[in-house]
């Protein structure tokens, strides 16, 4: 086996007991560290440069979302981040394609948030203050 492999599957295994990751997730996080640290031995520049194929589609999931441009997980996806990207929201998700209104953040995050703004129904307190402000 390759020793770059074996370095990369150590490194995994550790950040794996450290939090769940999917299948997906370690199998694309060892192929890329192994890549990563053969090109950094053998003093390649394009490490970095190389941009991570994933699918929009797939990077929602139910406790992280990823960055489809660094292939970092996150909760939210945060103006600050895309700017290091130097992209804006609404850049970022007509390049990966994304509707308009889609939430950059995962999906227990967006449901949680839904069901607190239906909780509060700020529509109908937003109502009740224009009836007192005509009287």
């Amino acid at each position: 086996m390759d020793e770059y492999l074996k370095q990369a599957l150590e490194i995994v295994k550790a950040q794996a007991s450290m939090r769940t990751m999917t299948e997906e997730e370690i199998t694309s996080m060892t192929v890329k560290l192994a890549k990563s640290l053969k090109c950094i031995a053998g003093g390649c520049a394009e490490a970095e440069a190389e941009a991570p194929a994933i699918d929009g589609k797939k990077a929602i999931k139910e406790k992280s979302i990823t960055c489809c441009e660094c292939g970092k997980n996150f909760k939210i996806i945060t103006k600050k981040h895309l700017a290091s990207h130097d992209l804006t929201p609404a850049e970022y998700k007509a390049k990966h394609g994304y509707k308009k209104s889609q939430a950059l953040s995962c999906k227990g995050l967006a449901r949680a948030r839904k069901a607190k703004m239906s909780e509060m129904k700020l529509w109908e307190r937003r109502g009740k203050n224009k009836v007192e402000k005509k009287k």
